[in-house]
């Protein structure tokens, strides 16, 4: 199946050998400094998020690919998309914003609540879900600010799919990187 492939390899030498992997590295590498610099950009861990199941229709649809921002003095208001996770929990949720509170503080003796971004509990719904996310939340009764990873900004439809896709038949996506690292070995570019 490979078999051209591995002659052509063999037939390159050491040192070109090490150029294609040095250049397959250098990708790599930029790639992760683009996320990065997105992720400063935008003041959130992960800039662009897919849309893993059908709770927010007929808003996003599964696949969807959004981008998101957290802007660190701006309060989230009723009917924002955010994504949110919660410790313990791998996969970001993304749900709409059904009521916000402030965090009550004694200052000078006086109990009051103080509106600042970092002192906002949110409770969220997905469009297409009965309920709100209490139970989501595992013990937790509202999202603190620390949670949520993000606002939506914009999104492409269903781009994200492949992604869905390569982690539904991990086969697939072990082959995929695999040719695309033999490719860039044996490329003679």
């Amino acid at each position: 199946m490979f078999s051209e492939e591995l002659k052509t390899l063999r037939k390159l030498g050491f040192r070109h050998l090490l150029l294609q992997v040095l250049n397959f590295a250098s990708v790599l590498a930029s790639g992760l400094m683009i996320w990065k610099a997105l992720g400063l950009v935008t003041n959130t861990e992960s800039p662009i998020v897919v849309v893993l199941s059908g709770s927010m229709e007929p808003a996003f649809y599964r696949g969807d690919l959004l981008f998101l921002v957290n802007p660190p003095n701006t309060r989230y208001q009723i009917g924002d998309i955010t994504v949110y996770k919660i410790p313990g929990q791998e996969i970001p949720i993304v749900h709409r914003v059904l009521e916000t509170h402030d965090i009550a503080k004694t200052v000078n003796g006086v109990r009051e609540a103080v509106r600042r971004p970092e002192n906002q509990l949110l409770l969220t719904k997905g469009d297409n879900n009965y309920l709100d996310d209490v139970e989501l939340y595992q013990g937790l009764d509202w999202l603190e600010r620390k949670h949520i990873v993000g606002k939506v900004r914009g999104f492409l439809p269903y781009l994200g799919y492949v992604t869905i896709v390569m982690n539904d038949f991990p086969k697939l996506k072990y082959a995929v990187l695999g040719g695309l690292g033999l490719l860039a070995l044996i490329q003679r570019e």
